[in-house]
């Protein structure tokens, strides 16, 4: 038994539909304007390759949590995402052969420091204080892919966020530049990917500011609905 100097942090975990098993966490990453019209509204045309970043791993939120408002910004943004659990290691994967390295899918928010993303792009500098602040990775529970039935993967469907009972975001799936094989391929490039690992693939047009007392509901057409509130 390993004598630590004091307790082990616990590892972050998801939800598993239909299970009462969970999903451990082992690192999260990020996909930055897979949507073209939410490149536009960023103001810039969909970048040439795709924009990977971070975030915590225990910045994960369950769903029905509340979300505290962040510190250091009054531009709180909110960002719905298809979310892809990855449950095989691998390095260099091939196109032909990424799905095999998914375990499931479930719903994410990407909530960005919009104010302090600006402030980085104008400086040079990176999206760490925007992107991977505490709780800023609310997730539903994931739904298991069936090995045998390869329509059980998410290709398309409705994506949509509300506020407030709002609709804010609306898109599908299938309108992502890069597509979850073509994701994990690059990825696996840059890093060896492993079981527990987490990408949220982007997020559509529509992003927008939340105050605290928002309640938020977003979802992907066959996964579980996402419900966080954000408190002061």
């Amino acid at each position: 038994m390993t004598d630590f100097v004091f307790p082990a942090i616990a590892i972050p975990s998801v939800e598993v539909v239909g299970s009462r098993q969970r999903f451990p966490v082992r690192r999260i990453f990020c996909v930055g304007r897979n949507y073209a019209e939410h490149a536009r509204e960023m103001g810039g045309a969909p970048p040439e390759a795709p924009i990977f970043f971070t975030k915590p791993a225990d910045a994960i939120v369950p769903n029905g949590a509340s979300v505290p408002y962040p510190s250091r910004t009054s531009n709180l943004h909110h960002e719905v995402e298809l979310v892809v659990a990855i449950g095989r290691a691998g390095r260099d994967i091939q196109l032909g052969h990424a799905l095999e390295h998914v375990w499931g899918y479930a719903v994410g928010n990407d909530l960005t420091r919009r104010d302090q993303q600006a402030a980085a792009k104008k400086a040079g500098g990176p999206w760490d204080i925007a992107k991977g602040f505490d709780a800023s990775a609310p997730i539903s529970a994931i739904r298991r892919v069936s090995p045998d039935d390869p329509h059980s993967h998410v290709t398309r469907g409705r994506i949509w966020l509300q506020v407030n009972g709002e609709m804010r975001q609306e898109s599908d799936v299938s309108e992502m530049i890069w597509k979850v094989p073509e994701l994990i391929a690059e990825l696996s490039v840059y890093f060896e990917l492993r079981a527990g690992d987490l990408l949220y693939t982007g997020t559509p047009a529509g992003v927008g500011a939340l105050q605290p007392g928002a309640r938020i509901e977003c979802g992907v057409e066959g996964l579980e609905v996402l419900r966080n509130t954000i408190s002061s």
